[in-house]
């Protein structure tokens, strides 16, 4: 069985490019080789990922940032996704898409993406995210002299005035960025987890998919958690205060990426994890009195996520995940 994200909205197919043929390349080039925008979004999730580096700060949000460290995010989009679609270099701008030159700007404000003089003419291809909203939108737009703002800093960088916004064609709009759990959460939820401390890291992680059910965690937020160099070691098997055993006792499993794992997530009716991403549940034994619940096979018996109070009158261990490894697909 396999699982496939629903397609996003392609604003290309719905908005006309005005006869710009180049425009209409690279916008085609772009959708074929990110149909579903989930490449692009997850660039995106990375590089925020990186910028806040949770590993050695434990930061998990953008206004914890320097600024000198904000600074660098338009650069490192720019970079990390040309590393991951191949983009050849432009001539005079970032990239050859499509043999076409076209300039990357990305900005954490919608609206406020920096064009430099030199961009005059050319495409550009705009990227917005945001961590707290879990958005994000890339569109194209040919640069010309009317549809900016002057430019008043020292590089004479200008902006896109907001009634011209609609000249940029959308290819994904307001698509979603995968969440930022850590950032999300309650403050009490979160201090909960994010214990202090330098050998706290499987606490936290044992406590992150405790109280974090029923939601797709990223690596990100795992490596945040861990702020440990082997931080994926403190999820897997292989030790009694590793996660997955640990939280076992408790009746509860740590659903991964694996094909199998998606399988059982798919049929509990929960979120399916994607690449990278973890999703935990308290679970219990299937009865009678859940007759009509998703339910999934785990060790050869049926179990579903429990309910509030379920668990607790039981108190039943949960059961083994299958091995990942064992007849992989």
């Amino acid at each position: 069985m396999t699982f496939e994200a629903v397609p996003l909205p392609l604003f290309s197919d719905l908005q006309d490019d005005g006869g710009d043929e180049e425009l209409g390349r690279v916008r085609a080039e772009l959708v074929c080789m990110d149909p579903l925008g989930q490449r692009f979004a997850a660039v995106l999730r990375e590089t925020i990922d990186q910028l806040l580096n949770g590993e050695h700060t434990g930061h998990y949000a953008w206004n914890q940032l320097l600024k000198t460290e904000k600074t660098h995010a338009g650069t490192m989009v720019e970079i990390n996704l040309q590393r991951r679609f191949g983009f050849d270099n432009g001539d005079e701008m970032d990239y050859s898409i499509a043999a076409v030159d076209v300039d990357c700007k990305y900005s954490q404000r919608f609206g406020a993406w920096m064009i430099p003089p030199e961009a005059l003419g050319h495409l550009c291809l705009l990227v917005w995210a945001d961590d707290v909203e879990s958005r994000w939108s890339a569109g194209l737009v040919r640069i010309r002299p009317e549809i900016l703002n002057g430019g008043s800093n020292r590089d004479q960088k200008m902006t896109i005035r907001a009634e011209h916004r609609d000249k940029i064609v959308w290819i994904w709009k307001d698509a979603e960025l995968p969440e930022n759990v850590l950032l999300h959460l309650d403050a009490d939820t979160r201090e909960k987890i994010l214990v202090p401390g330098a050998k706290k890291g499987q606490a936290r992680i044992n406590q992150l998919f405790r109280l974090v059910l029923g939601r797709r965690i990223g690596r990100g937020v795992v490596r945040t958690a861990a702020q440990q160099v082997d931080y994926m070691a403190r999820v897997r098997e292989g030790g009694k205060g590793r996660a997955r055993p640990k939280l076992r006792e408790e009746g509860i499993i740590i659903l991964g990426d694996y094909q199998k794992h998606q399988d059982i997530a798919a049929a509990l009716g929960g979120p399916v994890p994607g690449k990278g991403e973890f999703v935990s549940h308290r679970v219990v034994r299937a009865s009678p009195a859940h007759e009509g619940r998703p339910s999934a096979e785990i060790e050869g018996s049926l179990w579903v996520v429990a309910r509030p109070g379920e668990w607790e009158h039981e108190k039943e261990r949960a059961p083994r995940l299958p091995d990942p490894q064992a007849n992989q697909v």
